[in-house]
């Protein structure tokens, strides 16, 4: 969004991620410049950018590194940028980003890895129907329509809270938006002026909320969290209570207390406000410690049971069949060496982990470190036994 400020763009309650820094990195490569006025607060300046290619050496670290192109393209008429990269869970084409902007008037070709567009004119008001849910399209198309020429309409637009946010400092910064935390989405756009967009603080990460409640779940303790936005979490601590935990919720923090009987559960995961994909791996962590048969249907991501072969090696009584996972528990598991394969499949290894009997060695905690900010040291706060190594 900083790319399509006037202005310099203070954001607070910044995580201390890879992922981060990873976008952090690509801005400078482009021209921008930023600082940090304290550990979670970035200044963002995009006034002079001398680029508009997001080259494949950052690109294929960061999926979300394809949010640049919506931007770029409605700032500057033209830019290219590498096809995308991430984690290993499954296809997630860009076609639907592509096709809106094509709706738009971009021009796009895809040559030699990148995706070049060009639109000499300006963007222009489309209605935008998405023929799925897509969080970084919604977004991607939000911030191209905010710099369009004319109005566009978006149908089917994803819900999740990081696109509702999004769309509410564009409006607080002038940008006429309607429909805002709806599937119908309108925005007027201000035909190629830049914005002078508001301070603000980013919302507190849900999925790092709900995994800290895993690992207290999976260890029977009582955890409280601070900063979290309960009502982005009605999904996850639904299905903790019926697991049999009791949650203690207010209006930004909340405890969970241990269950006299981890019970089973069925989860399909689904876009927002449904039960979020990016929790099934933990919650399977859980459910091996469940009484009874725990199902998990993934309707997201193909490759998204990843993580099934590892928690295996742990001692998981796991059964697979196609898109749908049975974890018949409870089951005593024993440390081992597990390999992360993706970011939530780590931290579904650390919560298993800590509850099996001996050491558990985790492998390729690179992913865990895109988006988990110290998560060994707020573990080990709690009394969990775990150390960082080098390999």
């Amino acid at each position: 969004m900083a790319l399509l400020a006037n202005n310099t763009v203070k954001i607070g309650n910044m995580p201390a991620v890879v992922d981060i820094k990873t976008l952090l990195k690509l801005i400078e490569n482009l021209g921008g410049t930023f600082s940090f006025t304290d550990e979670h607060t970035v200044e963002i300046n995009t006034c002079c950018l001398t680029d508009t290619t997001a080259t494949y050496d950052i690109v294929k670290t960061m999926r979300a590194s394809i949010l640049v192109l919506g931007p770029l393209l409605s700032r500057f008429g033209h830019c290219e940028v590498s096809l995308p990269g991430g984690c290993a869970i499954g296809q997630r084409p860009i076609d639907l980003h592509l096709k809106a902007l094509e709706q738009m008037g971009a021009k796009i070709t895809i040559h030699a890895g990148y995706v070049q567009a060009e639109a000499p004119d300006g963007l222009k008001g489309a209605h935008i129907i998405f023929d799925k849910i897509t969080v970084t399209g919604t977004a991607n198309i939000v911030m191209a329509a905010a710099l369009a020429n004319g109005t566009t309409h978006i149908t089917n637009a994803a819900r999740e809270p990081e696109v509702v946010q999004l769309c509410e400092i564009l409006r607080d910064s002038g940008v006429v938006i309607t429909g805002i935390g709806t599937s119908e989405l309108t925005i007027e756009g201000t035909c190629g002026k830049l914005i002078d967009i508001v301070p603000f603080e980013v919302i507190p990460d849900r999925i790092e909320a709900g995994t800290y409640l895993c690992a207290a779940a999976i260890s029977n303790s009582t955890i409280t969290l601070d900063n979290v936005r309960p009502d982005h979490l009605e999904a996850v601590t639904g299905k903790l209570e019926e697991m049999g935990f009791t949650l203690d919720i207010n209006e930004s923090s909340m405890t969970i207390y241990p269950a006299d009987t981890i019970r089973p559960v069925t989860i399909v995961t689904q876009e927002y406000p449904a039960f979020p994909t990016d929790m099934q791996a933990q919650f399977m962590a859980l459910a091996t410690q469940a009484i009874g048969t725990s199902t998990i249907e993934e309707r997201l991501f193909e490759n998204r049971f990843m993580h099934v072969s590892e928690l295996q090696r742990l001692g998981a009584n796991i059964k697979l069949n196609g898109h749908t996972a049975t974890i018949i528990g409870p089951s005593a598991l024993s440390g081992t060496d597990v390999m992360a394969t993706d970011l939530r499949a780590s931290s579904a290894m650390v919560i298993a982990a800590n509850i099996a009997e001996g050491i558990t060695q985790v492998h390729r905690i690179y992913h865990l470190d895109r988006g988990y900010e110290n998560l060994e040291k707020k573990l080990g706060d709690l009394g969990a036994k775990i150390e960082r190594l080098r390999e």
